[in-house]
């Protein structure tokens, strides 16, 4: 049985994988990393020289080479800060182009997606690991591991120097170091902690945020904005607190340090003086060794808030790569790619659950031939809209057949399937864009002309041309500037300069106002000529052109057939439906 991993263990396994990421900048990398490995012993020449100048020119006042060892001091500062701006800009320029990948990776896996996925999961949480944590996981490569690196190396080679200048100086400069890695560690672990919950309290905003902001016309029109604020400022206070924790963690850890090393630097005057004048000491290492002592302090200091940053990409990344090892992709298992299909659908014994044996669809049977209308009626919840989610797959059944022209519907390719059909909805959905831009979905296959012609064929092309800018005409987001019906003649026009085989309409009349219902309907009436389609509708009038009409209820087929005949039926559900709305038109006339 093999061992679960610790959590160092799953860290560096969490490394490993960020670092492939950047498998195809291999030549970033290599050059940051061949830096970070230069810039630790320049880093220690400028106090080294500092020694030298004084103890074999400044003490003999030989100007001459005191002036030579400026020149090459001035050299080595230079070189030293060109090679930190090139470090520092390629680190992040790495760090930028992993992120760009990872944004692309995330965004085409979230778009395999089934839809269950976005039922269970909050918008603003895909959201956070698209942008927040992606961006975090940046400082792995322009904070983290080779910084780190960096800062080590420096550590060790300015040790090195210390030792071999003076090692009495630096065992007594030393002595305080054991405090120091101590207060680093404690420090590194505790903002550890914080860190993860900010990550945790952010993704929780976004997703409050998310939801409260598209849902804004409801808080307003039910004046929840109180009960709203409550919720926010209750979220935020908890946010805020995440980070409060980290601030005082390095509001405590600074003033530490600052105490440690000037104890030090205390100490390793304190002895370095009495070693001057005991002659054990040279002056110019007692000069340069505060500055090795701060070139070694500093890198500690900073290592511990480093490691942090890494940890806080660590954790980020661990969200990211959950989120593509998340298995949720829609089944993509069909080879056939029809430029064609006739339009013969056929549903045999098909159940359907959304969880678990809670059956939405039970033993569903139905056939629509091609070119045929068929409607489908009964109460909410029946199952209407989950018959159209399983036509476009956008769930798989559990048990049954349902076979487009004779063949399953699983044998399609599912982008090729979708292609040769066309779904309206009740609740029209615009992107921020063009008029055109929502019509064409940005396929350039299809032309301004194409949209056009197919506008003045829905009735479309008169209210648009009216707009500002006409088909340019930027839409707002989700067509919040447009009105219902507008929206639905836009989504009629998408559907059909896409020349689908197969259209599909859910409830797209129920939310249209008696003025725009005339359009509407002749609009459906060019849309489904000469097409299979499939009507979901609430108002009965709207259907009475249908070859056949299903009744659903509780997720079973109780009646079937042509409009005429299910109307002959004395006691038939669609004949008790039809009534029942006629009473109610036949009284809203008469005012009762």
């Amino acid at each position: 049985m093999t061992a679960k991993p610790s959590s160092n263990q799953l860290d560096f396994q969490l490394l490993k994988r960020v670092l492939a990421e950047a498998a195809p900048y291999k030549s970033l990398l290599l050059g940051t990393t061949l830096m970070a490995i230069l810039l630790a012993p320049l880093a220690t020449i400028r106090p080294w020289l500092v020694q030298k100048m004084v103890d074999e020119h400044i003490v003999q006042f030989d100007l001459q080479g005191l002036f030579s060892l400026v020149l090459i001091f001035v050299i080595v500062l230079l070189l030293h800060a060109f090679l930190t701006y090139l470090f520092t800009y390629l680190s992040g320029v790495l760090g930028q182009a992993v992120v760009r990948d990872l944004r692309i990776k995330i965004f085409n896996h979230i778009n395999r997606f089934n839809l269950s996925y976005f039922d269970k999961t909050p918008i603003g949480t895909s959201t956070t690991r698209t942008i927040n944590d992606v961006e975090t996981i940046n400082t792995v490569f322009s904070q983290g591991v080779i910084t780190i690196l960096a800062d080590f190396l420096t550590l060790f080679v300015v040790l090195g120097i210390m030792f071999m200048t003076s090692m009495e100086l630096t065992l007594i400069a030393l002595t305080t170091s054991p405090f120091l890695v101590l207060a680093s560690y404690i420090f590194k672990e505790k903002v550890k902690a914080s860190f993860q919950s900010v990550r945790t309290e952010i993704s929780r905003m976004n997703a409050f945020l998310q939801e409260q902001i598209s849902g804004m016309r409801i808080v307003q029109i039910f004046h929840a904005e109180k009960a709203s604020m409550k919720r926010f400022k209750q979220i935020n206070r908890e946010y805020t607190k995440a980070n409060l924790d980290s601030v005082l963690y390095y509001a405590v850890f600074y003033p530490v340090v600052e105490i440690i090393s000037a104890a030090s630097l205390g100490l390793m005057v304190w002895w370095g003086a009495k070693g001057v004048i005991g002659e054990s000491v040279s002056m110019g290492a007692l000069i340069a060794f505060p500055i090795y002592l701060n070139m070694l302090f500093n890198p500690i200091r900073i290592l511990a808030d480093k490691f942090n940053t890494l940890q806080m990409g660590l954790v980020a990344s661990d969200r990211v790569f959950t989120l593509l090892d998340n298995q949720a992709e829609q089944e993509v298992t069909g080879k056939l790619t029809p430029q064609k299909l006739r339009g013969e659908l056929i549903f045999d014994q098909v159940n359907f659950a959304y969880q678990g044996e809670d059956w939405v669809l039970k033993n569903v049977n139905f056939q629509i031939k091609p070119g045929q209308t068929m409607a489908i009626v009964g109460a909410t919840g029946s199952g209407k809209t989950t018959i159209i989610s399983l036509i476009n797959r956008f769930y798989n059944h559990q048990s049954g057949l349902i076979s487009i022209d004779g063949t399953d519907i699983k044998e399609y390719h599912l982008q090729a399937l979708r292609r040769r059909m066309a779904l309206v909805l009740q609740d029209v959905f615009l992107f921020s864009g063009s008029v055109l831009e929502n019509i064409n979905l940005r396929d350039k296959s299809i032309s301004r002309e194409k949209v056009i012609s197919a506008a003045k064929m829905i009735g479309a092309h008169e209210f648009i041309v009216k707009l500002p800018g006409g088909y340019d005409y930027q839409v707002m987001e989700r067509g919040a500037t447009l009105s219902m019906g507008q929206r639905q003649l836009i989504s009629f026009v998408r559907a059909l300069v896409f020349e689908p085989d197969i259209l599909i309409l859910d409830e797209a009349t129920s939310s249209i106002d008696p003025a725009s219902e005339s359009i509407i309907q002749k609009a459906i009436e060019t849309l489904i000529t000469q097409r299979t389609s499939i009507i979901i509708a609430h108002r009965l009038s709207t259907i009475m052109h249908a070859h056949q009409i299903l009744v659903m209820q509780r997720g079973e087929v109780v009646e079937s057939g042509p409009p005429e005949e299910l109307l002959k039926k004395e006691d038939g559900h669609f004949r008790n439906l039809h009534d029942m709305q006629f009473i109610q038109v036949e009284s809203v006339a008469m005012g009762v």
